[in-house]
């Protein structure tokens, strides 16, 4: 703690801006109004585009006729497979899903044909003039039964797409050498993304023949890469323009309509193209949380130590990959938790069936898995008379020692630091008092607490780098542009913090660009946890070129030697005296002069470890993010009702950057974790949706928000300048088993299949009131 304590002293001391309240610089225009989202947009002489989806789960195309359809007053244009140019399939890592079906559909989600009109009124009456014959085929709408040779098989590499398995040790043996073995199935729900934004965007074909796509999006590089290669034109012509965005969750990680839009805007004679999915499509189309299965046997001693674990997990992916495998992968290199555990067997399927399409998701795989090792090291402290937090502290790995996937880990680890908070926090220390303080008697309260790690970046296998550039305006401000975009997460904020910090300005003199391939560089996709470690270190990279052009072009100004110059408040000034000798202003009327460029730019790659994990499909991360719940929920005995009171977050989250900020994403991802634990599941039947729009699907409202507190702590990353990390996956991952033990620690109820709806904790409840009665 010494060492914490410390370093705060020294950042207070050493930053103006980083590490403070700074309010964010997009929050006016937002909540004005101000700020538009893409789909609020509209343009003179602009065209209606939709989409048409597939009627059946699983079906063969036997014929497209879009004659009817063709024929109606005010419609552009129809188009069919047949009318793209270049591949037609999409997909981040495998590019197995079409762009528009020519024989086949797997999933209700599947576009078939596109349509664009004079108005809304007529593209929808020309989707349901244009007639599409299907075969239906068999639906495999289970995991563990496509994995089966009885099921057919959805693509020609059959249903498993994905398989990944770690193993470390001894499993058999340990199991033998156990005290106390617990083993368990638990079941995760299909989670909605639920961005305020639905998917859309505009697209334009403009004069000089360049195509510009404007839609919200996680990674505007990589959708422009997906686009040229669908219209099979030179990406260099395609201007994609990502932000703003309203949210993202990953669901916008993946191609949505940037596509469709590039296509109609080809076929509509130069005027804008507008796409805009209303919430029921949205629901039908977009990417949905994977649901896990996930076995779990884990062996444990007397004292406390984890010998054992072995996971299966898995994954239904639905119709097409998208990045079902990394999920998967994620999973399996984090179904052990921050631990280290001797020997584990961990198995992970990432498997297709006609269940639409599941993707990115906040968490990505890490939520589904670490309910399993929690709640066992839960029933492992209740066994043998050990304080929850005590058993934590007694496994979880420090840096240096080797995790139970079998590396050494190198960089910081702020578990026990976030567990130390949690046992001294209001709530742990007091806990048996508030439990006693239930609204109603047939109520009952619980606290419990869990602690888990998210790995920061891409991994192993996937290229992973950062780039940022500065310009220099003509008023002397300064432009920061950063290819990851701003979702909602407020990391331009940030990014505006550290180009002040290191230019030594004021924050109003900074401006920053994100998610434009015209404006920025690529520097990757805002996913992974990985924009405020990305953006800021790539500023850190490039701020020094400024400095040393500015005071470069200042010395040849004034015929003076650069040694006793520095800069402050946005002009140059004498080291000795602190007199101003330039102002940028007079320096960017001097690089335009003599043509010296006003822009410089850098990139970086993020650290990587040397060795993968034989069989883990990309682990181990370099980095990850550390996070401490602790949760006191009160449950309805009479109807199983359960609503969560109080939460502690507690993120190791290296260097906080923004104290706001961080407490936004702490807070944001508890609720979020709430609704997937207690509320959220999308239901979906023989390939059908059931739940349809938000009206019957369940999120968390501020009624259901509890009092959330933030307790950062602080164990900075050395590979980052400022010792920052990432945080906004594991903000949402504890809270999960958290809730679930806290619901057992009021009731005895032990709720495996989430959501732990009323209905599933009434029913967990039955055996203990009959047996209490």
């Amino acid at each position: 703690m010494n060492r914490i304590a410390e370093h705060k002293n020294d950042t207070k001391n050493r930053y103006h801006w980083i590490g403070k309240r700074v309010p964010r610089i997009d929050g006016p225009e937002k909540v004005t109004g101000k700020l538009q989202y893409m789909t609020d947009r509209h343009y003179p002489d602009m065209v209606w585009g939709k989409v048409l989806r597939s009627k059946y789960p699983h079906a063969q195309i036997t014929n497209i006729d879009t004659t009817q359809a063709e024929a109606l007053p005010g419609v552009i244009c129809i188009l069919t497979y047949e009318d793209i140019p270049g591949f037609n399939g999409f997909g981040i890592v495998t590019p197995d899903q079409p762009v528009l079906c020519e024989d086949v559909v797997r999933c209700t989600a599947d576009a078939v044909a596109l349509v664009a009109a004079e108005t809304n009124e007529i593209a929808e009456e020309a989707l349901r003039l244009i007639q599409v014959d299907y075969h239906p085929l068999g639906v495999v709408d289970d995991a563990e039964y496509a994995m089966t040779e009885q099921a057919p098989p959805l693509h020609p590499d059959g249903n498993i797409h994905g398989h990944f398995k770690i193993q470390n040790g001894d499993i058999n043996h340990a199991f033998e050498e156990a005290d106390y073995i617990f083993e368990n199935t638990y079941y995760s729900p299909r989670q909605m993304h639920a961005f305020i934004e639905t998917e859309g965007g505009w697209g334009k074909l403009e004069e000089d023949g360049t195509l510009t796509i404007q839609c919200p999006a996680q990674y505007a590089y990589r959708d422009r890469l997906q686009i040229s290669r669908a219209l099979g034109i030179n990406p260099e012509s395609i201007h994609v323009i990502s932000s703003p965005n309203g949210g993202g969750f990953g669901g916008k990680d993946e191609i949505t309509v940037q596509i469709y839009l590039a296509l109609l805007a080809l076929h509509s004679g130069g005027r804008p193209v507008k796409i805009h999915l209303n919430r029921e499509e949205s629901v039908q189309a977009s990417l949905k949380r994977h649901p896990f299965k996930v076995h779990v046997k884990t062996g444990v001693n007397k004292d406390g130590r984890i010998i054992a674990n072995q996971v299966r997990a898995v994954a239904d992916t639905g119709a097409y990959a998208s990045l079902g495998p990394a999920v998967t992968s994620l999973a399996v290199e984090h179904a052990c938790g921050p631990y280290t555990i001797p020997n584990v067997d961990i198995e992970g399927f990432c498997v297709y069936t006609n269940n639409g399409i599941a993707g990115a998701f906040r968490g990505f795989g890490v939520n589904q898995v670490c309910v399993g090792i929690e709640t066992h090291i839960d029933m492992t402290a209740e066994k043998i008379g050990m304080d929850p937090i005590e058993i934590r502290k007694k496994n979880a790995y420090r840096q240096g020692d080797i995790s139970s996937v079998g590396h050494v880990v190198k960089s910081s680890v702020g578990t026990h630091q976030t567990l130390y908070k949690a046992q001294h926090c209001d709530l742990w220390v007091n806990r048996e008092t508030y439990k006693k303080q239930t609204t109603e008697p047939w109520k009952k309260r619980g606290v419990a607490v869990a602690t888990s790690f998210h790995g920061v970046g891409m991994g192993i296998d996937t290229p992973d780098y950062g780039a940022a550039s500065i310009e220099l305006l003509p008023d002397g401000h300064m432009k920061v542009a950063v290819g990851c975009e701003e979702i909602g997460t407020g990391n331009g904020t940030v990014y505006a913090q550290v180009c002040a910090e290191l230019l030594h300005c004021d924050i109003s003199h900074i401006s920053v660009v994100q998610g434009d391939t015209a404006e920025t560089l690529d520097g990757g996709t805002i996913s992974a946890s990985r924009s405020t470690y990305t953006g800021t270190r790539a500023i850190a990279t490039v701020a020094p070129q400024m400095i040393q052009r500015l005071i470069e072009a200042a010395g040849h100004i004034l015929d003076v030697p650069t040694k006793n110059m520095e800069i402050e408040n946005g002009s140059i000034i004498n080291k000795n005296n602190q007199s101003i000798l330039l102002s940028f202003r007079q320096i960017y009327d001097y690089l335009v002069k003599n043509q010296i460029s006003t822009t410089v730019q850098g990139h970086f790659y993020l650290p990587k470890e040397k060795n993968e994990i034989q069989g883990s499909g990309g682990a181990p991360h370099h980095i990850y993010g550390y996070l401490t719940h602790v949760v006191m929920v009160e449950v309805d005995t009479l109807t199983g009702e359960t609503d969560v009171l109080r939460v502690v977050s507690i993120p190791d989250c290296g260097k906080v950057m923004n104290l706001q900020g961080l407490e936004g994403q702490a807070e944001g991802g508890a609720v979020m974790g709430i609704g997937y634990t207690l509320f959220e599941d999308v239901i979906i039947e023989d390939g059908h949706n059931k739940t349809n729009n938000l009206s019957d699907y369940i999120i968390p409202t501020i009624l259901e928000t509890p009092e959330i507190e933030t307790i950062p702590v602080e164990d900075p990353e050395p590979s980052n300048p400022f010792g920052a990390k990432g945080i906004g996956e594991v903000v949402m991952i504890p809270i999960i088993p958290a809730i679930m033990s806290a619901i057992y620690d009021a009731t005895g109820a032990k709720v495996r299949h989430l959501p732990a709806t009323p209905e599933r904790i009434y029913e967990a409840m039955k055996p203990i009131q009959m047996s209490s009665g």
